[in-house]
């Protein structure tokens, strides 16, 4: 009567769309209420809600600095912003949130790009990110523009995150 062969065979569609988000939160690394302000901001932005979300969180700063190969991971890029090891424009930033904007020049601190452990992580951009440049020579990374969805390589369904959001 209650064993294993009561089990219901598919997902609820509520259980769905809370899979994706909580997906999308442990992929880019963020608590419940950070992300629920990033969508927040998303759903004010004019344009796809689902696409604006996706936008605002490639455009924060430790996905930045993840996606331009300075860290294998987006923890560790987390680490190196808070750690101080990163600078936005010339500026020594720690704040891992801090949203990208189009022209931004991101680059490791001088005393960092010194520092062997920092350096031996670096393994450049991946050519498929083409909403940023990495300089070898100078070890900077433009961020040029926000991406486009289909340019994103995670295999999140943000319309499912909207839907549940929006209930």
């Amino acid at each position: 009567m209650h064993g294993a062969n009561r089990k219901r065979k598919t997902l609820g569609e509520y259980a769905l769309q809370l899979r994706e988000k909580q997906k999308a939160k442990y992929t880019y690394g963020l608590l419940e209420k950070q992300f629920r302000k990033t969508f927040d901001e998303a759903a004010r932005k004019k344009g796809v809600t689902g696409e604006n979300l996706i936008k605002l969180l490639e455009a924060r700063l430790d996905n930045v600095v993840f996606r331009l190969g300075v860290s294998p991971s987006r923890q560790g890029a987390r680490q190196l912003v808070s750690h101080k090891h990163i600078t936005v424009n010339g500026e020594v930033l720690n704040i891992p949130s801090y949203s990208c904007k189009p022209g931004d020049v991101i680059g490791l601190k001088n005393k960092s790009a010194a520092n062997a452990s920092i350096t031996g992580n670096l393994r450049g951009k991946n050519a498929k990110f083409n909403w940023l440049e990495w300089n070898e020579t100078t070890s900077t990374g433009t961020f040029i523009t926000h991406p486009e969805r289909e340019s994103v390589p995670e295999n999140i369904k943000e319309q499912l995150i909207v839907e549940l959001y929006s209930k």
